[in-house]
C-alpha cells in the first residue's frame, strides 16, 4: 500500500525526491501519512480537495482487497 501511495504521489508532484510515506499497521486498520515538498502541497490536494479525494478513493479501494480500513493523511 505504501508503494501505491508513493507511486501516485510522485507522478503528481514537481519534487518526487521529497515524497515521504509512513505506514502504521494496527491489525484491522492501516494509517498512511503522505508528506510532500511545500510547493507541491497544492498539487496533491487539488482544487477544492478533488485530487486528495480521488487519491483517498483509490487507496480505500485497494484497502478493501486487503480487508483493512485505510486512513490517508496528507500533510
Amino acid at each position: 500500500m505504501k508503494e501505491l501511495v508513493e507511486t501516485i504521489a510522485k507522478s503528481l508532484v514537481d519534487h518526487p525526491e521529497d515524497v515521504r510515506v509512513t505506514e502504521v499497521d494496527n491489525g484491522h486498520s492501516l494509517s498512511l501519512r503522505l508528506e510532500v515538498h511545500a510547493d507541491d502541497m497544492g498539487k496533491v490536494i487539488g482544487k477544492h480537495g478533488r485530487i486528495a479525494k480521488a487519491f483517498r478513493s483509490v487507496v480505500y479501494a485497494a484497502g478493501t482487497n486487503q480487508q483493512k480500513r485505510i486512513q490517508l493523511d496528507i500533510g
